[in-house]
């Protein structure tokens, strides 16, 4: 197997945080999206959707989602287990992350994409040219006025999203805060239920 990433990006966070968890190393190879290595013939000839990271299995195959990588890692080294130990569990783990994409990832990717003129014409990842909106970047901003009170309300009283254990849907937690840096719109500081449940997954993933 070998792994395309870029340390700093969200996304290959969320997979890095979940890999160092479980003590996976694998063959890794950085692709520096600063430079839009991503989008070159080679990494394409690779990784069609032009995207990190992206996981290509002994066979050929590959992987070009985090979910997905995540699923396949979990399977093949289970212990720490990251994505719920019973029906129950693991229903709750994939709800929760795709929760958190939807009402939080997606929210600042749209500020992030749709505001910054490093990336006029490239308002989304992959290999397609898109322009820019710019009244996406402030409806962004009202998506995650809602998507902090809302989350955290949701994790008031309780230790972990999903289970009695940290899962994959705390480490998306912590990559949401990490990620609202880059747009500089981080939770509010009356969300002090956020802040404790970041400070319980650094300390677990320490």
């Amino acid at each position: 197997m070998k792994l395309y990433t870029y340390d700093p990006a969200p996304n290959p966070m969320r997979l890095g945080l979940f890999m160092k968890h479980k003590g996976i190393e694998l063959d890794t190879q950085q692709v520096d999206l600063m430079s839009g290595e991503q989008l070159g013939e080679e990494y394409l000839s690779i990784v069609p959707d032009g995207t990190v990271p992206a996981l290509v299995l002994d066979d050929g195959t590959v992987l070009s989602e985090v979910i997905g990588i995540c699923a396949y890692l979990e399977a093949l080294y289970p212990e720490k287990p990251l994505m719920g130990t019973t029906p129950a569990e693991k229903g709750q783990v994939l709800g929760w992350s795709h929760h958190l994409f939807n009402t939080l990832v997606i929210a600042i990717a749209e500020v992030f994409r749709n505001g910054s003129p490093a990336f006029e014409n490239r308002a989304l990842p992959g290999p397609l040219d898109l322009a820019q909106i710019p009244e996406l970047v402030e409806r962004g901003h009202k998506r995650l006025d809602f998507g902090w009170s809302h989350m955290d309300k949701v994790l008031e009283g309780k230790t972990w999203l999903a289970g009695d254990n940290i899962s994959l849907a705390d480490i998306d937690m912590l990559a949401c805060v990490s990620f609202s840096n880059w747009i500089k719109s981080t939770p509010p500081e009356s969300c002090t239920n956020i802040y404790s449940h970041v400070a319980r997954v650094k300390e677990a993933l320490a």
